[in-house]
């Protein structure tokens, strides 16, 4: 089995941004890539450097995977279900896909996110990252002065509205899953205007090219808007990995890790990007992958210096 360098788990953005500047630091690096995740959803991030009239995360991972493998850095599809450490610390990492296939490296990036919760509603995936969004910090600008609906669960959705709602004054939360929501919020919405429902919506009335134009409720009912806002709450935070190696997690399963080199409590393995505990913007995640690789490299060379030393020390 051959060892890598660096095994970088995702290639989103954070992973692929952690390629490149491994790549430029001439390692080994394989990128293993489940091929699916959440800047695959996004069809247009607008708050990129140099990107106004936006792009979509489909086109940042494909020039991403392009420049990296540039770089010499490899790429393999499948979905790492099982991590080890081998032996001592420092001795390296076993990490097993789906596929069965076992890889081996010095050094372990883990920048596998986190996965959206959305109930599968009619007509919803194709208004993702276009008129429909998941976060409130990227992309309530889309949404300013704009009749918006927020299709959520219970408080989760709740909080999303009073979130948004500086930006607009024609806003209505439909409580899909008519999950409670305490007292306190539903007269904080009432305060603000916001209209709320609580009914299942039948389907999300797109147009074509990803447009909006609103929900149909399960009664029939037609709720029109020009955008949208998803919050169902329980995101899957893809952190199992990191469970197995041993690293800290917080309550919520994103990883911890150190501020400055973004190393987990498990040495030799860093994560960054929506996996660990930042405010999910695409931009951080690339500062992130940037950052964790920054120190991945100063551990390599450290190793390299130390082989070194004790193959003279073997030979005197």
């Amino acid at each position: 089995m051959k060892q890598y360098d660096s095994i970088i788990v995702g290639g989103g953005i954070a992973g692929l941004q952690a390629a490149i500047q491994l790549g430029r630091y001439e390692h080994q690096v394989l990128v293993i890539d489940a091929g699916y995740g959440r800047s695959t959803l996004c069809r247009s991030y607008h708050n990129i450097l140099g990107w106004p009239d936006g792009i979509s995360g489909e086109q940042l991972r494909q020039v991403g995977r392009q420049q990296a493998e540039k770089l010499g850095v490899q790429f393999f599809q499948d979905e790492v279900v099982h991590a080890v450490a081998k032996g001592k610390s420092g001795e390296g990492f076993e990490l097993w896909g789906k596929s069965g296939k076992g890889f081996e490296a010095k050094t372990v990036l883990l920048a596998t996110g986190l996965i959206d919760r959305m109930p599968e509603i009619s007509g919803l995936k194709p208004c993702l990252g276009l008129t429909v969004y998941v976060c409130p910090d990227c992309d309530s600008y889309e949404i300013k002065g704009l009749p918006t609906i927020v299709m959520g669960s219970g408080a989760a959705g709740a909080n999303m509205a009073l979130t948004i709602s500086p930006r607009t004054q024609e806003l209505t939360y439909i409580n899909h899953e008519l999950r409670p929501v305490p007292k306190e919020i539903l007269n904080e919405l009432q305060q603000k205007g916001i209209v709320y429902i609580a009914e299942e919506i039948e389907e999300v009335m797109a147009g074509t090219n990803g447009s909006f134009h609103g929900v149909r409720l399960m009664s029939g009912k037609k709720i029109e808007a020009d955008r949208g806002f998803i919050a169902f709450g329980g995101n899957e935070v893809k952190s199992d990995l990191a469970r197995q190696l041993g690293a800290e997690r917080m309550e919520n399963r994103h990883i911890v890790t150190d501020p400055r080199s973004k190393m987990t409590s498990v040495p030799f393995v860093w994560a960054a990007g929506d996996v660990g505990v930042h405010a999910e913007q695409v931009t951080i995640a690339m500062g992130e992958g940037a950052q964790a690789a920054i120190w991945m490299n100063k551990a390599l060379l450290m190793m390299k210096e130390e082989a070194s030393l004790h193959s003279v020390l073997a030979r005197s």
